[in-house]
């Protein structure tokens, strides 16, 4: 994996743990020799990650929409900053340009992100890895709710393990180095779906 799209908060919650976090998983990956590439923020985990993985030498790649540069929150240090109109081309770009995806804590827009990631390697969109950072056990329910939809059956049994789950980065890392991709829906009988 030469590039990882980072997606994580713009938000500062009060426990410190979440910057620290990101700041980790920054210099982690610059020294790795593995790119980021993340929304193009300076504010919250999305600027700690940035920052860290910087100083560490590393690349980063902010995509940003218009919007969010217009209301000055656009981090102007990247290696690259890629302008785009709307949340959709931002996505389209994240997916372009990266090898896999990590998801940090974060709220809504960062579950967005994470839903169509594995939503797109549910339909073949594309083959690469998704890891969940499920650190302090962020995510418990999020795997929980993944592990129900599959009980139930809306999640098929081979598109199970989409999910890559990890408490630490480098436990994530190691299993996303191990991601075989799946069928997709696209190549799959109708009498299969």
């Amino acid at each position: 994996m030469k590039r990882l799209a980072i997606y994580c908060g713009s938000a500062t919650p009060a426990d410190p743990f979440y910057l620290d976090l990101a700041r980790e998983v920054g210099a982690t990956l610059a020294t790795r020799g593995i790119g980021v590439v993340y929304g193009g923020g300076r504010l919250g985990l999305m600027g700690a990650i940035a920052d860290a993985a910087l100083a560490a030498g590393g690349e980063v790649i902010g995509v940003i929409p218009q919007a969010l540069v217009d209301a000055e929150v656009a981090h102007r240090g990247l290696s690259e900053l890629h302008v785009v109109p709307g949340m959709h081309q931002r996505k389209q770009l994240f997916t372009d340009l990266s090898d896999g995806f990590v998801t940090l804590p974060g709220g809504t827009g960062t579950m967005d992100e994470l839903w169509e990631a594995l939503s797109w390697a549910q339909l073949g969109y594309h083959a690469d890895p998704v890891g969940l950072l499920n650190a302090r056990g962020y995510y418990d329910h999020l795997v929980a709710f993944w592990a129900q939809m599959a009980q139930v059956g809306f999640l098929r049994a081979q598109h199970r393990d989409l999910l890559i789950v990890g408490d630490t980065l480098d436990t994530l890392l190691d299993r996303m180095g191990g991601h075989v991709p799946t069928q997709p829906i696209v190549r799959m009988d109708a009498g299969d779906l």
